[in-house]
């Protein structure tokens, strides 16, 4: 008996390998399954679900389409008939017994694995027909005390997602006889907490969501796993990875979050893998065959930089004759800039409206007429809206988003140094603003993607097919509580319409319009705070940012040095500015807009505090000339106290030049404003210690060079024009 234990021990472990194997092989083959769903229309969201199912190889057949929804609007009430008739009738014409069929809603679905592990969960369920749970009871809390009780999970059914061999649910449908508008949810409700019937279907319900989760009252329990260059998403209070993602009930913006990711439409190995399926490609067309698009401008408040907006739109690398113009101006300080765009270049365009302020047409009505002048034009494509205060920077903008061939799609763009961008990421409950998981990365670029968002705004493309269907209402920006932009973004919603919103690109930024003074003639230099690198780019020298690298400092004189730091345009408007203020000073040794009341070298003057500019001009000083000045004087640090800044102006009947002096000053900047040869005769500044002339100065360029006891100088006469010149004393 001794000897045989170890035989018969061996055959044990046989025989239990032999089991295993056994369980196995009876693994139902996942051609055996077939996934069924209802979708009378082919929305954003069913696409979706589409190339999830195709994304693990799922064999699905479609039930509806084309045919007139009548099951209700079960977001709000119960509803959902139509489905059981439309399954009770496809499972009539199907008679193979092992078919194993899974019945789920589609248009908010999206699938994280494949037919092998849901299979094999829906084995380990032990029961014929699994449905989802739910942690919400639904439609009527009354049957909460017949559910049957759970060890752990969720207590109630959830209709959106079954699965079962087909006999089973035959079976379970036979008793449906309802109308198209009665609950779905109800009539299975009914059959689960009937234990006899119950019992014949063999049906119970995945209360732990291994094979199903429903979003709905459980969203503090799902967070995304990313793992091996795929994304699930994890249930963290029962552990488990679900096969099928249901964003049920008032749940579509966080399945639509969750189908950003889900199941690999975004890793953090291969970045976003779907960016570029169904492109419309436009390389190779002929600028007769690009799409016509209406370009939808809209100026609403007082905002800076609107002739360079102009600028921008002109270089947009697209037919112009392809595009036709929707402006609306509400802002009477624009006027003169609109009309000069629409005299020197309106006839470039295939059409141009304009709404100007005397029409007194609000902003949402502006917004539904131009949306109308593309779904009125049959050959209009795309509306792409352009709010005033956009920077597009990047001149392929609208090629960009039109080859994305999506219903509503919006260039990423956002506001310098800040969080704020064109599109939301999440809402809060009452509709407003909220922050997604992922935004800050989105938007500081650490994930690239076309990102499926709940809002957008400013600058935003929409498929004017989708116009004259989904969004054929002529108010979407219509509302009595909120405001044109977030009217219009609920009612997309609303719809089912998915807007998106890229970063795949740098497109550019958004203005801001906060304290924009409109008081001066050249109202844009006073946005070096609010608005510094538009600013900068206006009215900063193109070569400033390579004066140290490819070394354009140069050194006329001893200890004087002359760099570029203003653009042409920069020099017209600050000359042009202060012709427009116009009062200038006499000229007398007595002033008493400075300190004592007496200039021992007095000059044609206006200082820059007489128009407002004195803390934008010390900002230049700091920010732009401040770096120089460390570089050329080193050991020197200034944070450029400045006693005086001011433009000089010399004429020859007026004052031509200025004696030999020192100046009251640790240091000068001297910038010329105009042009010698065109604007003036003459002019320049000679240093007498060193003989040194600087006859010919450039317009933009500023000269600097020590104050006080080395650089005694002179203003050499004018002899014809004017010549202006900006000047800072500077101390330390």
């Amino acid at each position: 008996m001794r000897a045989s234990s170890p035989l018969l021990f061996f055959g044990i472990c046989l025989n239990a390998l032999f089991l295993l194997a056994s369980c196995e092989e009876q693994q139902i083959p996942q051609d055996k399954l077939l996934v069924v769903t209802v979708a009378t229309k082919e929305t954003d969201g069913f696409r979706r679900f589409l190339r999830s199912a195709k994304h693990f190889n799922y064999t699905v057949k479609v039930l509806g389409r084309g045919q007139k929804w009548k099951g209700g609007d079960y977001m709000s009430a119960p509803g959902g008939g139509q489905k059981v008739k439309l399954l009770k009738a496809a499972l009539e014409k199907m008679k193979d017994k092992e078919k194993i069929i899974l019945f789920i809603d589609s248009y908010d679905v999206v699938f994280a694995s494949g037919p092998k592990e849901l299979l094999k969960k829906f084995q380990q369920a032990r029961h014929k027909v699994v449905f989802s749970s739910e942690t919400l009871i639904w439609p009527d809390r009354h049957l909460e005390d017949k559910y049957p009780h759970v060890r752990e999970g969720n207590r109630f059914l959830g209709s959106g997602g079954f699965i079962g061999y087909l006999p089973n649910i035959k079976e379970m449908v036979t008793g449906w006889d309802g109308e198209n508008h009665e609950s779905d949810q109800l009539f299975f409700t009914k059959l689960y907490i009937n234990p006899e019937k119950r019992k014949a279907v063999n049906m119970t319900i995945d209360s732990k969501c291994r094979l199903f989760q429903n979003l709905h009252g459980a969203l503090d329990e799902v967070v995304l796993k990313f793992e091996d260059g795929r994304v699930r998403a994890r249930n963290v209070l029962y552990d488990t990875l679900p096969v099928i993602i249901h964003g049920n009930g008032p749940t579509k913006l966080q399945i639509n979050y969750l189908g950003n990711y889900i199941p690999k439409v975004w890793t953090f190995e291969t970045g976003c893998t779907v960016c570029h399926e169904d492109l419309r490609p436009l390389t190779g067309l002929k600028e007769s065959e690009y799409p016509l698009v209406v370009i939808g401008i809209f100026i609403q408040q007082p905002t800076p930089f609107v002739t360079v907006f102009f600028e921008r739109l002109l270089k947009l690398r697209y037919p112009k004759n392809r595009l036709k113009l929707f402006i609306y101006n509400q802002e009477p300080h624009h006027e003169q800039q609109v009309s000069s765009f629409l005299h020197d270049y309106g006839n470039l365009y295939q059409d141009v409206k304009f709404i100007g302020p005397e029409e007194e047409m609000d902003s949402a009505t502006s917004r539904n007429v131009g949306f109308d002048m593309c779904r009125q034009d049959k050959d209009c494509e795309y509306f792409f809206n352009l709010d005033i205060e956009v920077v597009l920077k990047n001149e392929d903008t609208l090629k960009i988003v039109v080859e994305q061939n999506l219903p509503i799609v919006a260039p990423m763009i956002t506001r310098v140094g800040r969080l704020w961008s064109n599109f939301w990421g999440a809402l809060s409950a009452e509709g407003y603003y909220a922050r997604s998981e992922d935004y800050v990365d989105i938007v500081q670029g650490r994930r690239l993607g076309v990102w499926n968002v709940p809002y957008v705004s400013s600058v935003f493309l929409v498929k004017g097919s989708l116009l004259r269907s989904e969004l054929s209402e002529h108010d979407l920006f219509t509302s009595d509580v909120l405001d044109p932009d977030m009217a219009f973004c609920d009612k997309v919603r609303s719809k089912g319409v998915f807007m998106y919103a890229t970063n795949m690109h740098t497109f550019g930024r958004i203005l801001s319009t906060e304290n924009y003074e409109t008081q001066h003639l050249h109202n844009d230099l006073w946005q070096i705070f609010e608005n510094t690198l538009d600013w900068e780019e206006r009215y900063i020298h193109e070569n400033y940012t390579r004066i140290m690298k490819d070394k354009l400092i140069e050194t006329p004189c001893p200890d004087v040095y002359w760099f570029p730091i203003f653009s042409d345009i920069a020099c017209n408007h600050l000359v042009e500015e202060m012709e427009h203020f116009g009062q200038w000073s006499g000229g007398g040794n007595k002033d008493t807009r400075i300190q004592g009341g007496y200039e021992n070298v007095p000059t044609i003057d206006i200082h820059m505090n007489q128009v407002g500019y004195e803390k934008e001009w010390h900002k230049l000083l700091l920010d732009y000339v401040a770096p120089i000045t460390e570089k050329m004087y080193p050991g020197y640090y200034t944070k450029c106290a400045t006693p005086l800044n001011f433009v000089v102006r010399y004429k020859p009947d007026e004052q031509p030049l200025l004696v030999p002096h020192h100046d009251a000053s640790t240091f000068t900047i001297n910038i010329a404003l105009n042009s010698k040869g065109i604007d003036y005769q003459g002019g320049g500044c000679r240093f007498l210690r060193y003989n040194c002339s600087i006859q010919a100065p450039r317009k933009g360029w500023a000269l600097m060079h020590p104050g006080r006891l080395t650089h005694y100088h002179e203003g050499l006469p004018t002899t014809a024009g004017v010549r202006y010149i900006a000047v800072s004393f500077v101390d330390p």
